[in-house]
């Protein structure tokens, strides 16, 4: 054990480091070092891009593999079985993001992150070489179950840093979401059919031309070759030592970590952590609806009230809003964050996109030139401000809970999460087809309807940030 003489003082409180503990030592370097730790934040927002490429990387070719599996005999079932196959991948990780999570907290975030890399790398790959539809099925099943990462990393990302710089870290999740909704479609964009697309460089008795997905599985998967060689340097952070009172430890600190590690409660029973992760639960669901909604609604013809975009203009507003949310993520949150609390910051998004959503349905009426540029600034917008709602509901479910149960806590999340994710897209659509059937109703007619109920949704959401339904944690400030 390190002697207390020698011991740095972390937050004006005197602190005792144990030797041989990789949570010391992360403490150690956090007192030693008030700035930001760049190198550690890439390393981080590396490693959730790498879990975020193989679920954006499906978005481009789905429709052509589920075709090319012969499931489905009419054009208009592919979606059905497109849908669970996307499905497959979210009901794997609400299954066992809990228990990941307790695994970090007893073993250590690193294993869990190297864990979770490698089954990546190993189902993404086997994904590519599906050859019928439960093959596709199975992996992406345990692609989604034995990923435990997210849960862990968003714990990591916050006890690798200081706490003024808790913020930052955990926009890394979001950041990361942003640039694989752009790397992710584009690789299985350009390299998904390479015999077809590329017949000088791909020969048609070639592996791809047998397995024509493979190509951006096998580079995705390379990748996370890269990123788990890299995670050698990964320092740990979760705490390895039993507590023990010795004369050269303070009477109050030593009392202090006594308590702390009698009083874990149920975190079921840990109202801040589960009310705050009801808030992103509901944020979760709010997104998902209406990224599905958007998409149905931006293709659908002007007459029924929507934009009459094609699949390439969708796109383009996708990777639009995605390059916006890495900008306002890393410049502009932490600022906003830092000014009004996680609270407030949530409770004025929330009344933002209420706002916006209003201004949906008239935009049909616009000339070309000028919806383009409408369409992708509010999509910009709203997707901004949702992500600020999810980045502050992170900080209060990270600060609602000790180390010891942090990435339990964060799996239960994910968990949740994954169960609302799965639901709304299913919800979305069924309202839009419904919507579509009353073009001429007297109170609210068609797409009207639908952005009405995504805005009863955020008014729910809203509803959530002021008390007795948030309980916000001693360690945030109440502004």
């Amino acid at each position: 054990m390190a002697g207390g003489g020698e011991a740095p003082l972390l937050e004006g409180k005197p602190r005792v480091y144990f030797d041989g503990c990789p949570g010391c030592a992360n403490d150690r370097r956090k007192a030693e070092n008030l700035g930001i730790p760049y190198g550690q934040f890439f390393h981080i927002w590396i490693i959730i891009l790498v879990s975020c490429l193989p679920i954006s990387l499906l978005f481009p070719f789905i429709y052509f593999m589920i075709r090319d599996l012969h499931i489905a005999e009419r054009v208009e079932g592919i979606g059905f079985y497109a849908g669970f196959v996307g499905a497959s991948y979210m009901l794997g990780r609400a299954l066992t993001s809990t228990a990941w999570g307790m695994i970090a907290d007893r073993i250590g975030r690193k294993p869990v992150i190297i864990l979770s890399i490698i089954s990546t790398l190993l189902f993404n790959t086997l994904f590519g070489l599906s050859v019928n539809y439960w093959m596709a099925i199975a992996t992406r099943f345990l692609l989604g179950s034995l990923n435990g990462l997210l849960g862990p990393i968003r714990a990591y990302a916050v006890e690798v840093c200081r706490t003024e710089h808790q913020a930052i870290g955990l926009t890394l999740v979001s950041t990361s979401w942003a640039i694989g909704l752009i790397i992710g479609p584009a690789i299985g964009g350009y390299l998904a059919q390479p015999v077809e697309k590329y017949p000088k460089l791909f020969p048609a008795n070639s592996i791809f031309g047998r397995f024509p997905y493979f190509l951006p599985c096998l580079c995705v998967s390379f990748f996370c070759l890269v990123i788990l060689i890299s995670c050698i340097w990964l320092p740990e952070t979760l705490h390895k030592h039993k507590l023990h009172k010795t004369e050269d430890q303070g009477i109050e600190d030593f009392a202090e970590q006594q308590n702390s590690s009698t009083t874990n409660k149920s975190l079921l029973k840990n109202w801040p952590l589960m009310s705050s992760i009801i808030l992103f639960c509901v944020t979760s669901f709010d997104d998902m609806a209406y990224t599905e909604i958007f998409s149905l609604w931006a293709e659908s013809d002007k007459k029924y009230g929507g934009l009459g975009f094609s699949s390439e203009d969708v796109g383009q507003v996708l990777a639009v809003t995605g390059a916006s949310i890495l900008l306002y993520q890393t410049f502009v949150y932490p600022r906003i964050v830092k000014v009004l609390g996680p609270v407030n910051a949530s409770r004025i998004a929330a009344i933002l996109s209420m706002v916006l959503l209003f201004t949906y349905p008239p935009m049909t009426h616009l000339s070309k030139p000028w919806l383009s540029v409408v369409v992708n600034i509010a999509s910009m917008l709203k997707n901004n401000l949702v992500v600020t709602v999810v980045t502050c509901s992170f900080i209060l479910q990270n600060n609602s809970v000790p180390q010891e149960q942090r990435a339990t806590a964060n799996g239960l999340a994910t968990t949740l999460m994954s169960f609302f994710k799965a639901f709304a897209p299913a919800g979305a659509g069924i309202v839009f087809s419904w919507a579509q059937k009353r073009q001429h109703a007297f109170l609210f007619p068609g797409d009207q309807m639908v952005f009405f109920l995504l805005d009863i949704v955020i008014f729910v959401e809203l509803i959530w940030t002021f008390k007795p339904f948030l309980a916000i944690p001693e360690q945030i400030p109440r502004s």
